[in-house]
């Protein structure tokens, strides 16, 4: 007796998901998040916690997206209490893509300060997505935590996650001005200073903090 057709589909998806080719594994999650199953979503949860290639993972969570939410994000809720560090990240950053406030009690104080700088990069952009309506400053005051932490990139997302608050990140922006650590004071000018100007580039802001810093300047003194 033949295989009816849709079966026989979705075992090539399953196996095409688990493929060592990189391309394979790619047109497996197009082809998934084109035609929802709710039989994929554990698979698709299974392959972000794993999945090498920044490109096919991406698919995996587009394909996540595809799926009702009411069926999604509890999966992607245990996720975020993983060990593992790329399936807290994954999950995060497929719960922003969701955009489902249901999820906002799960994106703790330890996500958004998680050890692992994807796991907290994830964690900041999906709670600028996720946080209700008059609770911006308690999230702001919190990300404000994270101000001078890592390079270049980590801290021009932390800025991008506040600046997306909007103007209420001011009074924590200036009280983190006056820190004892150079680095997040110059951190938090560049911060305003795009807050201000979002055409200015973080490169120019970073270092025009540093000068200002240097000399013993805030905007609040300027």
């Amino acid at each position: 007796m033949a295989m009816p057709q849709q079966d026989t589909d979705t075992i090539r998806a399953f196996q095409g998901l688990e493929d060592s080719r990189s391309s394979v594994r790619l047109r497996a999650a197009l082809a998934v998040g084109t035609t929802p199953d709710p039989r994929f979503i554990d698979k698709l949860i299974e392959r972000c916690a794993i999945e090498p290639e920044f490109h096919v993972r991406d698919m995996l969570t587009w394909a996540l997206t595809r799926h009702s939410a009411s069926m999604t994000v509890p999966e992607l809720l245990n996720e975020v209490r993983s060990e593992r560090a790329q399936a807290r990240s994954q999950a995060l950053h497929t719960l922003s893509k969701i955009g489902d406030r249901q999820a906002w009690p799960a994106i703790t104080r330890a996500l958004l300060s998680d050890a692992d700088d994807e796991v907290a990069r994830s964690a900041w952009r999906a709670a600028v997505v996720l946080v209700p309506e008059g609770e911006e400053p308690e999230l702001a005051a919190v990300l404000s935590t994270q101000l001078g932490r890592g390079e270049r990139e980590m801290q021009l997302s932390l800025s991008r996650a506040l600046i997306a608050l909007g103007e209420v990140i001011l009074p924590t922006l200036r009280a983190a001005m006056t820190d004892l650590d150079p680095r997040v004071r110059a951190h938090a000018v560049a911060t305003e200073r795009l807050l201000r100007d979002p055409d200015a580039g973080f490169e120019f802001a970073i270092e025009e903090a540093k000068r200002v810093v240097a000399l013993g300047r805030t905007s609040q003194e300027e």
